[in-house]
């Protein structure tokens, strides 16, 4: 019964962050409340982001070396008091800011949370566990996005960052009744080095998604250079924080990459879907945040059933065909219109949802797999960066799909809303588009490794 309590605070903590999801729920509270334009509140996503997308593999690397309990722990703290500040910002530039610190501790929180989870349970529950962890996942996102829509309703924006200082401190209270794995920092030295290339990449990598033309140019290229020297570092030490050998292997190289690709696709739901229900369909933040719940239902299902289809059908067959799922559900969503009925709509979300929960957990299995147990910190954290990562590109890529394919139908003569619409279901075509050409080029993978397999069996 101890296992069970304790992977129950565990979730409990980790769900300060899939709990975001409110916070997408009061973005046209937030864009009103600061008199902004649409495409600022991107930055309300990329700093957060950006932030802990940069330590996440440093929060996983300082758990595997000082114990995943105490790392995580200080994480809850720091996030509280974040989301603390964040309801209290008076202006937006204040606002980013406690963003910021909301990504340090959340670092902290998903870089240890997998492997702290996983450490209460022996080796032969690993998917089961990860089926919970991703559960958990998709839970706080439904659930973040349902409590969004009715705080937003009754007490404002501000009440989507106090909802969570609760639930950290309650978290960061019981996290006594869960087991410390041992640490292990005796005999592995932190790369220091190699945590400041690592940040310097993901950040550049980040922000210039964002910047502009002539700035975009330089962080690219910085981020270029970065990642250059975290791989030739990593090549020649004996402790790195990440081991680029890993990548020498096409079939882990595309998963991570597969799951990049989902990422950034299905964010298009959390970011654009709220604009669309509050023009289109006319809905209040009540009503945005059931048809987002839907989607993240989806996702809850589709993690909790993955264990199940991996073991009738193969944890890698399941995880290509709920990438299958995903582009359908953005395919459909690409054909809505004013007349679209929220039956539909909910239809095409929980298909994209379930099939985004059952890749997540073939995808957290093969690298928990991949990676060396001790590393277990740094291969729960890689499954949360390769998240960001997409959620990152999916930020910047789908807003710009959007606004330029509104801009032009609105220069064809197109009213507002007809333009509105226009732009927002070429971006979701684009999404399905782009990651049906990942999904393929991952099954030729696939098929061209069975078939070397099957040849070398053969001789």
């Amino acid at each position: 019964m101890r296992p069970r309590l304790a992977l129950a605070v565990v979730l409990a903590g980790a769900s300060v962050a899939p709990l975001d999801t409110a916070v997408n729920v009061a973005f046209p509270a937030i864009t009103a409340a600061f008199g902004l334009d649409l495409p600022e509140i991107r930055w309300l996503v990329m700093l957060y982001v950006l932030t802990y997308g940069a330590l996440m593999l440093v929060g996983g690397r300082l758990g595997d070396l000082h114990g995943y309990r105490r790392v995580f722990g200080f994480g809850l703290g720091v996030v509280a008091v974040s989301f603390a500040a964040c309801a209290l910002a008076p202006r937006y530039e204040v606002l980013l800011a406690s963003r910021i610190g909301q990504g340090v501790g959340v670092a902290l929180v998903l870089g240890c949370g997998p492997a702290l989870a996983l450490s209460q349970f022996p080796e032969g529950e690993r998917t089961r566990v990860l089926g919970h962890y991703t559960s958990m996942l998709a839970f706080g996102g439904a659930v973040g996005v349902l409590a969004g829509g009715a705080l937003v309703d009754l007490y404002g924006w501000q009440s989507v960052f106090w909802m969570r200082v609760p639930l950290a401190l309650g978290a960061l209270t019981l996290l006594r009744l869960v087991s410390a794995a041992p640490a292990r920092s005796g005999d592995r030295p932190f790369d220091a080095a190699g945590a400041m290339l690592l940040a310097a990449w993901t950040g550049a990598f980040v922000l210039a998604l964002a910047a502009a033309d002539e700035t975009r140019m330089w962080l690219a290229l910085l981020a270029v250079c970065a990642f250059a020297g975290f791989v030739v570092r990593g090549s020649r030490i004996a402790e790195p924080i990440l081991r680029p050998a890993l990548f020498r292997d096409a079939r882990f190289t595309i998963l991570n990459l597969l799951s990049i690709a989902t990422n950034l696709a299905a964010f298009a739901v959390p970011l654009l879907g709220p604009f669309y229900f509050a023009r289109v369909s006319g809905l209040d933040a009540l009503g945005i945040g059931s048809q987002l719940g839907v989607w993240a239902g989806g996702a809850l299902a589709g993690a909790a059933l993955a264990e199940r289809l991996g073991r009738q059908f193969g944890l890698e067959r399941s995880g290509f065909v709920g990438i299958a799922l995903c582009v359908a559900g953005l395919a459909s969503v690409g054909t809505w219109s004013a007349q679209t009925g929220l039956v539909a709509a909910a239809a095409a979300l929980f298909a994209l949802g379930f099939g985004a929960g059952v890749f997540q957990v073939a995808y957290a299995d093969r690298v928990m797999a991949t990676l060396p147990r001790r590393d277990r910190g740094v291969a729960g954290s890689l499954t949360m960066l390769t998240r960001m990562l997409g959620v990152a590109a999916g930020a910047t890529l789908l807003t710009a799909l959007l606004r330029d394919a509104e801009a032009a139908a609105l220069n064809a003569g197109a009213g507002m809303e007809e333009a509105f619409l226009e732009g927002f279901r070429f971006a979701f075509r684009c999404a399905a588009a782009g990651l049906g050409a990942c999904l393929a080029v991952g099954l030729v993978t696939e098929y061209i490794n069975r078939l070397r397999a099957s040849r070398s069996r053969r001789v």
